[in-house]
């Protein structure tokens, strides 16, 4: 059996109402989940002969808002990939969760259908600006998810929060998470709004902060939670006692993992070749639905190249504290370290990139240049 890592996303691309920063692949349109579930079975059965004799070491169910299925069709969606898939008993099972879609007694069921990690979209407490988000919970009812969340047996929760808000000083910012910390969450993910392509806010831009002001909120947010005991471990992601997100560190170092639902996304080694795929499948949910039993439920597939992989892999490990090693490049990419001399020997000489011994990692200077130092990869 395979010792490659191998992470298992499940999209579920429904909301209430698409909030206007967002550009995942999401949709406020009716749905069945039993169809759903029954298509995200299907197509995981097609993909089984990728991944033989490989098991799952995280699930991370995302959106979307994938609290809107109810936790009945979380423990059968479980269940059932439970039959097809060998699972790791100690796998974290993740589940994306938004304030405005919750309660108590669906929180206990989540807990119960046996997903052991929450992710609570909150974004911010400040009313005025949720509302400027379009997010569809207030201040009381984001408090009240943490509540809920720590009442229904969860242990290892995230909070998602944003800085760079329209209307956000650093003393609002701080107030976000000091509201938080009063939870002592496991994990924040802590990151700046951006304005995405093909989004109602890039039609339509929000007023912003200017960018001295996001700056000193960036360096306010970091230095709090550092002092509470918060270890920052990648760009955005901040955790006590090392109760870090398997599911996204196996992203971040170059991990495989398998998409199924409405615009997954997968990537996939070969482990006799050291190939590595790319694919994606249909994401409008309708015809990903009526394809799912078929080829055309890929939307696209790519075949990595040596550049591509080295690339794609600094791109990911770069983003962690702590970097890579040199053993973690040859072995996830199946390539010489020597692929990679000159443009790390620029980005040493520049003050971006620093080698202790086998780990290479990123410099303050280098965080500040991440897109000048990936592109000496390109």
């Amino acid at each position: 059996m395979s010792i490659r890592p191998l992470s298992l996303y499940i999209h579920i691309p429904w909301c209430i109402r698409k909030c206007p920063y967002c550009d995942f692949n999401s949709h406020a349109r009716a749905f069945s989940e039993h169809d759903y579930t029954h298509a995200l079975l299907a197509d995981l059965e097609q993909d089984l002969p990728r991944i033989e004799g490989r098991k799952i070491n995280t699930i991370f169910i995302g959106g979307g808002t994938p609290s809107l299925f109810t936790p009945l069709a979380i423990e059968n969606l479980l269940i059932e990939l439970n039959k097809r898939l060998p699972i790791e008993k100690t796998a974290e099972i993740t589940l994306e969760a938004n304030p405005g879609t919750i309660d108590y007694e669906r929180f206990k069921g989540f807990r119960e259908a046996g997903v052991n990690r929450l992710s609570i979209g909150i974004q911010t407490f400040d009313n005025i600006i949720l509302k400027i988000l379009g997010r569809i919970h207030t201040q009381k009812e984001a408090v009240l998810a943490i509540e809920w969340a720590k009442a229904a047996d969860f242990t290892n929760i995230n909070v998602d929060l944003m800085f760079g808000l329209p209307q956000q000083t650093p003393d609002k910012a701080l107030v976000d998470l000091q509201i938080v910390f009063d939870y002592q969450p496991a994990h924040f993910s802590y990151y700046q709004l951006t304005i995405e392509p093909h989004t109602a806010f890039a039609h339509t831009p929000p007023q912003l902060p200017n960018e001295e002001i996001i700056e000193e909120i960036q360096q306010i947010g970091q230095d709090y939670l550092q002092q509470q005991g918060y270890k920052q471990y990648e760009i955005s992601a901040y955790a006590q006692n090392q109760q870090y997100c398997q599911h996204n560190l196996n992203y971040w170092q170059f991990g495989d993992y398998l998409g199924i639902g409405a615009g997954a996304h997968s990537k996939i080694t070969d482990e006799q070749t050291m190939v590595i795929t790319r694919f994606s499948k249909l994401s409008q949910p309708e015809h990903y639905m009526r394809a799912v039993a078929t080829p055309d439920r890929i939307a696209q597939a790519t075949v990595l190249s040596n550049k591509d992989m080295s690339l794609e892999f600094m791109m990911n490990t770069l983003r962690l504290n702590a970097g890579f090693t040199v053993k973690q490049f040859t072995e996830t990419t199946g390539l010489a370290f020597d692929f990679l001399t000159q443009p790390l020997e620029q980005a040493y000489q520049r003050g971006w990139l620093i080698r202790q011994d086998e780990q290479i990692c990123t410099t303050e200077m280098g965080k500040r240049f991440l897109n000048e130092v990936l592109g000496l990869f390109f």
